[in-house]
C-alpha cells in the first residue's frame, strides 16, 4: 500500500505553500523598507547595505519590479509599491520579532545571523504567538 508522506523537502513545502517570492527577494523587500524615509534609496546603497554586488542588486531589484512590488527607473530611486510596503512592513515586523525573541532567550546575547536564517522558514502564527510570549514576559 503506497501512502503519501506528509514530509517535503524545503522546495517541496515552496511549491506546496505557493511560495512567490525566495528568501533573497524577502531579504531586499526588508532592507528597501528599513530605508524607505531616506531621501534616496539607490542600487548602489542597497548592495552595501546587504554586502552584494551592485550588479546583483541591480538584478533583484528589476525582479521585484516584474513582482510589482517596487518601482525602479535604471540609476533611479527605488521606491515600494503599495504591495511591496506591506509585504515589507510584515518583514520587518517579522525581523524585530525574532531578535526580541532570541534576544531574550540569550540575555541580549543573540545572533543576527541566526535571526537572517530563521526568519524566512516561521509562519504567521508563531510569530504572533512569539510576540504575546515575549510582551508577557519582557
Amino acid at each position: 500500500m503506497n501512502r503519501k508522506s506528509n514530509f517535503y523537502t524545503l522546495n517541496g513545502y515552496k511549491i506546496k505553500n505557493k511560495v512567490l517570492i525566495t528568501e533573497s527577494m524577502e531579504d531586499y523587500l526588508e532592507m528597501i523598507y528599513r530605508n524607505k524615509n531616506k531621501d534616496k534609496i539607490h542600487i548602489k546603497e542597497i548592495a552595501q547595505k546587504l554586502n552584494v554586488k551592485p550588479s546583483s542588486a541591480s538584478k533583484m531589484i528589476n525582479k521585484l519590479k516584474e513582482y510589482h512590488l517596487v518601482n525602479f527607473e535604471k540609476y533611479g530611486l527605488i521606491t515600494l509599491t503599495e504591495e511591496g510596503e506591506s509585504v515589507g512592513k510584515y518583514l520587518l515586523w517579522r525581523h524585530n520579532i525574532l531578535v526580541k525573541f532570541f534576544k531574550f532567550l540569550n540575555k541580549k546575547n543573540y545572533s543576527l545571523e541566526q535571526v537572517e536564517k530563521i526568519e524566512h522558514f516561521i509562519d504567521y502564527q508563531t510569530l504572533k504567538n512569539m510576540e504575546k510570549f515575549i510582551f508577557k514576559n519582557y
